[in-house]
C-alpha cells in the first residue's frame, strides 16, 4: 500500500486527487495540506510514502517545503505538481530534492502510475525532459553551495569512490540516455546497467535517477548544451 499526503492550497483540486487515488486498491491518502508549512509538520507525523506537491501556495511555497522535508532525512518522496513543463518552479523543486514532477492536468493514468513509480525509487520525468530542463536552467537559478560541487570532476568527493565504467554511466544519464540505450551504445546487458546505477545512486548518495542527472551537472561532467 503507498501512503499519500496530498499538498495544494485549493480544497477542490485536493478533493479531485483524493477521489481519484482513494480509488485505487493499492493507495491510500493519509491526509491533506493546504501550504507548504502544514506539509513539513504532517510529513514528519504521519510518514508518507508519497509526498503530491503544489508549487505555488501561500505562505511557505513547495519548494521550500520540498527542501525541509528532503533535509529532515525522512524516506519519504516527493512528487511537484506545476503548470507548466518546463518552469523555472519545477526545476528548482528538483533541485531541492522532489523524485520528479508532472503537469497538474496530466491525466489520471499518469498522476497514478507517476505516484507507483516515485515510491518504488524511480524517477517521474523522462531522461530527455529532465535534460531539456536543466539545459534550460542552469544557468539562470543559483548554483549549489561551493562545498557540493567542482569545476573539475575528479576533484568532487561523491565521485571519488566511483569506478571509471560507473562513472561514464553516470555522464550518459546526465545527458540523458536510458538504461536501453546505455546498454545497446556501451554493449552492456540492461540487468547490468542497472545494477551500474544502483550503485552509482548509492554511492553518490542520490535519492534516484534524477538528482544523478543533476549531480552529473553540477560536478561539471555534463554541461548545459
Amino acid at each position: 500500500m503507498t501512503t499519500v499526503l496530498i499538498v495544494d492550497d485549493q480544497p477542490m483540486q485536493r478533493f479531485g486527487f483524493r477521489m481519484l487515488l482513494e480509488s485505487q486498491d493499492d493507495m491510500a491518502v493519509v491526509g491533506e495540506a493546504g501550504n507548504g508549512s502544514e506539509a513539513v509538520r504532517m510529513t514528519a507525523e504521519l510518514h508518507p510514502d508519497v509526498v503530491l506537491m503544489d508549487i505555488r501556495m501561500p505562505g511557505l511555497d513547495g519548494i521550500e517545503a520540498t527542501r525541509r522535508i528532503i533535509a529532515s532525512g525522512d524516506r519519504t518522496r516527493v512528487l511537484i505538481l506545476t503548470t507548466f513543463d518546463l518552469d523555472e518552479y519545477a526545476y528548482a523543486g528538483l533541485r531541492a530534492g522532489a523524485s520528479g514532477f508532472l503537469i497538474k492536468d496530466a491525466l489520471p493514468e499518469e498522476l497514478l502510475s507517476g505516484i507507483r513509480a516515485v515510491a518504488s525509487g524511480d524517477a517521474v520525468v523522462a531522461p530527455s525532459l529532465t535534460r531539456r530542463l536543466l539545459d534550460a536552467y542552469a544557468d539562470q537559478l543559483p548554483s549549489p553551495s561551493s562545498g557540493s560541487a567542482s569545476a573539475d570532476p575528479a576533484g568532487d568527493g561523491r565521485l571519488s569512490s566511483l569506478t571509471h565504467r560507473e562513472r561514464e554511466i553516470l555522464t550518459v544519464i546526465g545527458q540523458g540516455w536510458t538504461n536501453a540505450e546505455i546498454a545497446s551504445r556501451l554493449h552492456l546487458a540492461e540487468s547490468t546497467v542497472k545494477t551500474h546505477v544502483g550503485r552509482i545512486l548509492a554511492k553518490t548518495g542520490t535519492r534516484d535517477r534524477v538528482q544523478a542527472v543533476i549531480l552529473a551537472y553540477d560536478t561539471k561532467l555534463v554541461s548545459p548544451s
